[in-house]
């Protein structure tokens, strides 16, 4: 027996009892599917909010946080997301991140991850160079063009 389809007057409540339980549970996203109809809900994690400590611990200032005023953007090394989804760290969880903070990459290496759709897309380095600083947390999600990476 199949669910039977969502109607139009119960979206709103869907949607606010998943942000409900987004918030209870103290996750990123959810997502549900009934049929033909898919809802995912994510709430925007902001930069700020990602202790800089903890990405990089025992680095210097200068590479574990930018200032304040400094937009990520505006670095010539920024590499930005080609598309909406989610970001992941590293291949499968669990398992260590592409790249740390003060990693060196080489043109062309995956650095990240990013889901849409159900497809994961590696995310290639498009220089080589140093890591200066990751700006999103594993599973965090990404809009199309935010800053992901510094490489310096």
């Amino acid at each position: 027996m199949s669910n039977p389809p969502v109607r139009a007057n119960d979206d709103l409540s869907l949607v606010r009892d998943l942000s409900e339980l987004l918030e209870e549970k103290g996750l990123s996203e959810i997502e549900i599917e009934r049929g033909d109809f898919r809802v995912r809900v994510a709430r925007q994690l902001s930069v700020a909010a990602a202790p800089a400590v903890s990405v990089a611990p025992g680095a210097p200032a200068a590479v574990s946080a930018a200032p304040a005023s400094a937009d990520p953007a505006d670095h010539p090394g920024v590499l930005t997301s080609p598309m909406v989804g989610t970001a992941y760290l590293a291949p499968e969880p669990g398992a260590r991140a592409f790249v740390e903070v003060g990693a060196t990459v080489r043109q062309g290496q995956t650095v990240l991850i990013v889901e849409a759709m159900k497809t994961m897309n590696a995310i290639p380095a498009p220089r080589a160079g140093t890591v200066r600083e990751i700006l999103v947390a594993d599973g965090q999600p990404v809009e199309f063009g935010e800053p992901l990476l510094i490489i310096d």
